[in-house]
C-alpha cells in the first residue's frame, strides 16, 4: 500500500486493536491517517495465525457485542462479522455445566453456596459509589468477607483471569466490582469466523478506503520532536528509512515503548517515573487444541469453579466451523500463572494447565496440540493491571497513547481499547480539527 509520503494528518504506531480503532475513527472524521505496524499482519496481540489449516488466535479470542466495539464498527462503516454462541458461557460446578445466562450472578452463586445472598447484596451495594471497597482490597479478599467456599473463590478467580489476565488476589476488588456493575461485564460476545484477525482486517479496509494507509512489516524507529511537539516519525519500511511528518501521533505500542520512541530527554522526569511504575504487564498461558472428536458441549466458553490454573476453554468451531479443516474441532484452554505479574516458573505453570485440561476435558489426551503460547513481558495479554493504568495523554500535547496500558478504570481487553480510541479521537477532533492547518 504505497502513497504520497509527507501529507498525513496522523501517524498511528501499531495496528493492534487500539491503533486500528483509533485510525478508523480518525479516517472517518476526515483525517488522512498512516498506521505503521512492524509485523506482517494486523491485530497485534489479538491477531490470528494459520497452523495446518486451523485459524489459531494468538491473544484475545472473543469480541464483545452491543457495546463500544460494535458501535465503533457501525459508526465507521466496517463489517462486524461476529457470531454469538448461545449460551455464551457455561460454568462447570460439581461436574455439571451450568447455564446462568437467565438468572445471572444470583443464580450462579446460589448454586455454589448458602452465602450467595450475602455476596449478591455486596454486588448490589457496589452499584453505588459508597458501596465500593477501598483500593487496596483485592477481589479475593473481598470475596473472603462473605464466604470461604472454594468453588465461589474459584469462579471469581477465573473470571478475573478471563477478563483482566490476573488472579483475584492481584486485582483490586474495586476494579472487579466496577466492571461487573457498570461496564459490559463479559455478558455478550462472540467469535469471528476468520479468527479474530477478521474484524481487524475490516477496520484496515475502512482506513485504506478512506484515503489512509496501513504499512505492514514497517517499524517506527523514533518520533521526531521540535519545540515540545511531535512533528512526525522516522519509519523503516522494507529497509528504507523515511522521515514522515504529521500533525499528531497516537501510539498503540504501550506507554513504555512510547517513551523510548520519543526519547526520555523530551519528557519530564515525573512522567518517566510514572510510566516505569505502571509498566507491570500481566501474563497468560494458552494451549490451542484440535480434535476429530467433539470435546465440549459448551457452544462458547466453559469456565470452572475448581481448577489449579485453568480459567476457561473456548469452543470456536461450534459457531465458526470455518476456523478448522472440515471434520475437525478447534479449542483453546487458557490460564493465568501465579503470580500473573512478575516472574513465574513457566514449566510448572504449563504442567498445571495441562493437568487441568486432562482432568476437565474428556478426550483431551487424544487431541492434537497445535501450539502452546505464553504471553508476557513485551508481548502481554494486558500491558497494565486494571486499576493502575496511566492517562491516555502525555506531556507532549499532540501525542497520545491508546490501548490496554491506558484503560479507563474498571475495563479490560479489546473493549477497553475501543473505549480509549474514542476518548482520544474526541480530544483530537477538539484540539486539531480536520482540515485545519498544521
Amino acid at each position: 500500500m504505497t502513497g504520497t509520503e509527507g501529507n498525513f494528518d496522523a501517524i498511528v504506531v501499531g495496528a493492534g486493536a487500539g491503533g486500528l480503532f483509533t485510525a478508523a475513527r480518525l479516517t472517518h472524521q476526515g483525517y488522512r491517517t498512516l498506521v505503521v505496524e512492524r509485523r506482517d499482519r494486523v491485530g497485534g496481540r489479538a491477531s490470528t495465525v494459520d497452523i495446518d489449516g486451523f485459524k489459531v488466535n494468538n491473544g484475545a479470542i472473543v469480541i464483545e457485542v452491543d457495546g463500544i466495539t460494535q458501535q465503533t464498527f457501525e459508526e465507521v462503516g466496517a463489517k462486524f462479522d461476529i457470531r454469538r454462541p448461545d449460551p455464551p458461557i457455561l460454568y462447570r460446578i460439581g461436574g455439571k455445566d451450568v447455564d446462568v445466562s437467565g438468572g445471572g450472578w444470583g443464580y450462579l452463586l446460589s448454586k455454589l453456596t448458602k452465602q450467595g445472598a450475602k455476596l449478591i447484596n455486596g454486588l448490589g451495594a457496589a452499584r453505588d459509589d459508597s458501596g465500593l471497597p477501598e483500593e487496596q482490597l483485592s477481589t479475593a479478599e473481598w470475596v473472603a468477607k462473605y464466604t470461604k467456599n472454594e468453588s465461589v473463590h474459584g469462579i471469581f478467580h477465573n473470571m478475573c483471569g478471563s477478563v483482566f489476565a490476573v488472579g483475584s488476589e492481584e486485582l483490586p476488588a474495586k476494579v472487579f466490582l466496577t466492571y461487573f456493575t457498570r461496564k459490559s461485564a463479559f455478558k455478550k460476545f462472540g467469535f469471528c469466523p476468520e479468527g479474530t484477525i477478521g474484524i481487524w482486517r475490516a477496520l484496515a479496509d475502512v482506513i485504506t478506503a478512506g484515503g489512509g494507509e496501513v504499512w505492514l512489516s514497517s517499524e517506527v524507529r523514533s518520533l521526531t520532536v521540535a519545540d515540545g511537539m511531535v512533528t512526525g516519525a522516522r519509519i523503516d519500511r522494507g529497509g528504507e528509512v523515511t522521515d514522515v511528518p504529521a500533525r499528531f501521533v497516537v501510539s498503540d505500542a504501550g506507554p513504555a515503548a512510547t517513551v523510548r520512541l520519543v526519547g526520555e530527554d523530551n519528557l519530564p522526569a515525573d512522567y518517566r517515573d510514572s510510566v516505569r511504575r505502571a509498566d507491570r504487564p500481566s501474563a497468560m498461558l494458552t494451549v490451542n487444541v484440535a480434535s476429530r472428536r467433539k470435546l465440549l458441549d459448551a457452544p462458547g466458553m466453559l469456565s470452572f469453579a475448581k481448577t489449579r490454573r485453568l480459567c476457561y476453554v473456548a469452543n470456536f468451531t461450534e459457531t465458526c466451523p470455518e476456523m478448522a479443516p472440515e471434520g475437525w474441532h478447534l479449542y483453546a484452554g487458557t490460564s493465568v500463572p501465579k503470580p500473573a505479574v512478575g516472574d513465574f516458573d513457566e514449566e510448572a505453570e504449563k504442567e498445571y494447565l495441562m493437568s487441568d485440561l486432562r482432568e476437565q476435558i474428556h478426550g483431551f489426551d487424544e487431541a492434537e496440540i497445535l501450539s502452546t503460547e505464553i504471553t508476557r513481558d513485551d508481548w502481554p495479554p494486558q500491558r497494565a493491571v486494571a486499576g493502575f493504568d496511566l492517562p491516555n495523554t502525555t506531556p507532549i500535547p499532540n501525542l497520545w497513547n491508546v490501548g490496554d496500558g491506558v484503560k479507563e478504570y474498571g475495563n479490560g481487553g479489546t473493549t477497553a481499547c475501543a473505549e480509549t480510541a474514542k476518548l482520544v479521537v474526541d480530544q483530537i477532533t477538539e484540539r486539531h480539527p480536520a482540515g485545519s492547518a498544521r
